[in-house]
């Protein structure tokens, strides 16, 4: 057996062969993703500050944090120079979406994903090996002194990533159905959670995992309060039935977007709507619906996209 082979766990060979099919893919991005997958709960803590080393070390990580952000490469076609969200960011996607994606029972490519994923870089959906799937303790929980329970929500889809995941974090890792999967989405969503795909360059330029996120723990909603478009809209907007609205305000507790107010009834500010649908699952009169809305990048749908390759591959 080789030293390499010895020294370098199965996962990690994996995720290198991987990493040599990726057109454009570098050594830094390599090391970049390495790093993120095997210590995430320092990698996540440090970003957001919560780490006891996050302060001293500012400086140092503002330059990693423009290191990264120029990976992302020149500015596009509109002017935007590209930032940190251009490499790692995630999709917002209702409880049905999320369940599609710890669904599919085969491999499926579907790159450069514009229409759905607006960014430079990381925007494929590539599942390979979809039925593996891990949770994994939320980073961002882990890192709060006082976090939202459960940790075990961060849900790893696919290969080189579960198995990544299960080797390198066998304390705070777990293999999971795809009932199971969809068992903790829904028990999320009825906790108020939002579930976000992320993607990330580093980690091979694609899809990679279902977080379900919380404005009091999750980094990414942190940076969007701060304006760094972390978040992608889902591509709808909530409306209300003011006929069947009972004013209860159940929705406006559990908006994480604080895009839901109540006077006398339930009034929406489209501008901050995500388009979650935590609200409409929620809300006790069906009084909410989840409307497309056309200004906002196509949604994240699975089994939408599985149809339209088909009737590609027919015509």
């Amino acid at each position: 057996m080789r030293l390499f082979d010895m020294l370098v766990r199965p996962s990690t060979r994996k995720m290198i062969r991987e990493a040599r099919q990726v057109k454009g893919f570098t050594f830094f991005d390599l090391l970049h993703g390495y790093f993120y997958m095997r210590w995430p709960f320092f990698y996540i803590s440090m970003a957001k500050g919560d780490h006891p080393l996050a302060k001293p070390l500012a400086p140092l990580l503002g330059w990693v944090g423009r290191v990264i952000a120029s990976a992302a490469g020149p500015a596009g076609a509109d002017g935007r120079k590209p930032g940190m969200a251009d490499t790692y960011h995630g999709k917002v996607v209702p409880l049905e979406s999320a369940r599609q994606l710890v669904s599919v029972q085969e491999d499926l490519r579907f790159e450069n994903l514009e229409q759905i994923i607006p960014f430079n870089r990381a925007r494929d959906l590539i599942l390979q090996n979809p039925e593996q799937i891990a949770v994994l303790d939320c980073p961002c929980r882990a890192g709060k002194p006082n976090p939202c329970l459960p940790l075990d929500v961060c849900l790893i889809v696919g290969e080189p990533f579960a198995s990544f995941v299960l080797e390198h974090h066998p304390a705070r890792s777990r293999r999971v159905t795809s009932e199971e999967a969809q068992r903790i989405l829904k028990e999320e969503d009825e906790r108020g959670h939002v579930h976000h795909a992320f993607f990330k360059d580093a980690i091979l330029g694609r899809f990679y995992a279902i977080c379900n996120c919380c404005e009091c723990c999750c980094g990414a909603m942190k940076a969007q309060r701060s304006g760094e478009p972390m978040l992608i809209s889902s591509g709808y907007v909530c409306q209300v039935d003011e006929e069947k609205c009972a004013g209860c305000a159940t929705c406006a507790g559990l908006c994480q977007f604080g895009a839901i107010h109540v006077e006398g009834i339930a009034g929406v500010d489209a501008a901050s709507c995500m388009g979650c649908g935590v609200c409409v699952n929620n809300c006790p009169q069906g009084a909410l619906s989840l409307q497309r809305e056309p200004s906002r990048p196509a949604p994240l749908e699975i089994d939408r996209l599985m149809a339209e390759a088909a009737r590609a591959a027919a015509d």
